[in-house]
């Protein structure tokens, strides 16, 4: 358990702290590519965490994340492909 404790720290602080940074900074395609891999990150971060934590049912969440980070993804691009 703590061993799924110290990945999902270690990925939340290398992998989401550059993922925001490429969001925040940079081209269209670089701040989508940021979007697309903090969306990543996020992911596979709570599914550490719900193998930590969680009951079995709250796997849903990142489940449902997923999709979610999928349609921003598309919207962002249709923004992008107007320009």
């Amino acid at each position: 358990m703590t061993w799924l404790l110290l990945a999902a720290l270690l990925l939340m602080a290398g992998g989401l702290g550059t993922a925001l940074w490429l969001a925040a900074r940079g081209t269209a395609i670089e701040r989508l590519a940021g979007m697309q891999f903090a969306g990543t990150v996020t992911v596979l971060t709570l599914l550490l965490l719900v193998q930590a934590y969680g009951p079995s049912s709250a796997i849903i969440l990142p489940l449902t994340l997923t999709v979610l980070t999928f349609a921003g993804t598309l919207v962002f691009a249709r923004l992008l492909g107007t320009r």
